[in-house]
Order: C-alpha cells, then sequence, then structure tokens
C-alpha cells in the first residue's frame, strides 16, 4: 500500500513539474502567437510559429527537468514533436471551429485548448518520448 502511495505521489509531482513546464512553453507559445497576430499575420501560421518555438523550449525543460533524462537525441526530438504535432492538431482544429463557428475571439480561443492538450501531452510523453 506504501509503495502504491509512494508511486502515484511521484506521478503527481512529476505532472505538477510537467504543468510547470507546461506554463513555460504555453507562455513562449502564445508570445510568439500574439506578436505575430499584433502585426497582421493570420493566426495559423502565428499558431505553427508559436507551435515550433513551444516545443523546442518544452522539448529542453522536460528532458532537464520533468523526466530527468540525458536523451538528447534526434529520435526523442522527433518523438516529442509527433507527439506535441498530434495536440498541435487537435488544437488547431478545435481552434478554427471555436474562431470561426462559434465566433470566440482569436485571443481568447487559444486559452480555452491549454487543459485538453496538456492531459494528453503529458501522457504520451511519459509513456513514449521519455519512457
Amino acid at each position: 500500500m506504501r509503495s502504491l502511495l509512494k508511486k502515484y505521489l511521484g506521478l503527481l509531482w512529476q505532472f505538477i513539474k510537467f504543468g510547470i513546464v507546461g506554463v513555460s512553453n504555453t507562455l513562449v507559445a502564445l508570445a510568439v502567437y500574439y506578436t505575430l497576430v499584433y502585426f497582421g499575420v493570420h493566426y495559423i501560421p502565428a499558431n505553427v510559429a508559436g507551435f515550433v518555438i513551444g516545443t523546442l523550449n518544452s522539448y529542453y525543460w522536460n528532458n532537464k527537468f520533468v523526466f530527468n533524462r540525458s536523451c538528447g537525441h534526434l529520435r526523442a526530438i522527433a518523438k516529442m514533436y509527433v507527439c506535441y504535432s498530434f495536440t498541435f492538431l487537435l488544437g488547431s482544429g478545435l481552434l478554427v471551429l471555436q474562431i470561426e463557428y462559434f465566433k470566440i475571439s482569436e485571443y481568447i480561443a487559444p486559452l480555452v485548448n491549454i487543459p485538453i492538450t496538456t492531459i494528453i501531452n503529458f501522457f504520451i510523453n511519459k509513456f513514449w518520448v521519455f519512457k
């Protein structure tokens, strides 16, 4: 029983650290997105640029801080981009629906997607990218 509790507390702590990294990743990605939208770039290419830069930030910090791995090789980076590409496509689809069909502000819509993509990303990262 005690080892099971320790295991779940460890998983919870790892998820909290993943969330901290996710906040920094989100801030980086949103800073790129909002800056580009402010300067007149359409929201889709702005979202792509935010994704690319934010994912690099995420890879570095997840590798060093969350999952404590030293797998700085191309295979791990490629796996992370596959993981984030999946949730990026999901988030982009939701973004289009929210902005075009539900008329949610292009400044608010990305914030709505964060909880959905964060949970999915954690489990894919934990059990596939950094396993």
